[in-house]
């Protein structure tokens, strides 16, 4: 059996409980896909992006709606052997992928105060760009499970904020575009035993500036969340799964303050309304 053909194998059955069902469950719960889409799902180089792709290929063949997908690759500065190991998994799990050029890496290069967002920015904007070009009305992410929960968590402890990764937004400067994100509901742990069991080697972080600063990510907040999470994980197996769904079950009237398309609104706004 062809290797290509071993990896899809391994995704519907396998891993059919821990990634295939939750992938579809996200798909169905948030409509994130709709009959005639046009879809650009976007390939970083890493673990996460291309299960993203081998799963919308599974549900573009035999998925319930008939949809178009478009596999891209943006590369923003990658030296050649990060390129040529992008270029040799999309070979081996048979994803016919555009690459297109652009000069992030060197536009930000020089920059000292918060590359990071620069990069960020200017790669999304890339992103939807190529979407419009290509005629795609969404575009689709690899975030996973657990980013959402790491996010949940920065976005309190450093931001003062209550807000989560959202499984799908509109584009605020693109119209008529929409960012969807698949795997929503699939865990990380789950992914990296995918690519484990397929004996696939992905790019880690294909970064210019962390080629750099090797050791950079242990002292990211990110990495200090995810080791939260596991830490609470061994008193409490469910934490992870909790936090997400308590998105999912805010109580309005047990939260001091909410905001809404930038109006803040408090509960003693209507406190003694009906007294």
């Amino acid at each position: 059996m062809e290797k290509y053909k071993e990896i899809e194998r391994s995704i519907i059955k396998k891993y059919r409980k821990d990634i295939w069902s939750k992938f579809v469950k996200a798909i169905i719960e948030y409509e994130l896909i709709k009959e005639n889409d046009k879809i650009m799902v976007c390939i970083s180089g890493g673990k996460d992006s291309f299960l993203l792709a081998k799963c919308m290929q599974e549900l573009e063949r035999h998925g319930k709606y008939p949809f178009k997908a478009y596999y891209v690759c943006m590369n923003p500065g990658y030296n050649e052997d990060n390129l040529e190991l992008i270029k040799e998994n999309a070979r081996i799990m048979n994803i016919d992928l555009e690459i297109f050029e652009s000069d992030i890496f060197d536009v930000v290069s020089d920059i000292e105060k918060s590359p990071c967002y620069l990069c960020a920015r200017m790669r999304r904007g890339c992103l939807y760009n190529k979407a419009k070009e290509l005629g795609c009305n969404k575009i689709a992410l690899g975030h996973h499970f657990d980013d959402v929960i790491e996010t949940t968590l920065l976005s309190m402890f450093y931001g003062a904020e209550i807000k989560t990764m959202m499984p799908k937004l509109h584009s605020e400067n693109f119209k008529g575009l929409e960012l969807i994100r698949p795997l929503h509901m699939v865990k990380e742990s789950d992914i990296k035993a995918w690519a484990k069991t397929n004996d696939l080697k992905f790019l880690n972080c294909a970064c210019r500036f962390t080629e750099k600063t090797a050791n950079k990510e242990d002292e990211s907040k990110r990495l200090e969340m995810k080791k939260l999470v596991e830490k609470l994980k061994k008193d409490n197996p469910n934490i992870d799964y909790n936090i997400y769904k308590a998105l999912d079950n805010v109580n309005l009237n047990c939260v001091i303050g909410t905001k809404n398309d930038g109006e803040y609104k408090r509960f003693l706004d209507n406190y003694d309304k009906d007294n």
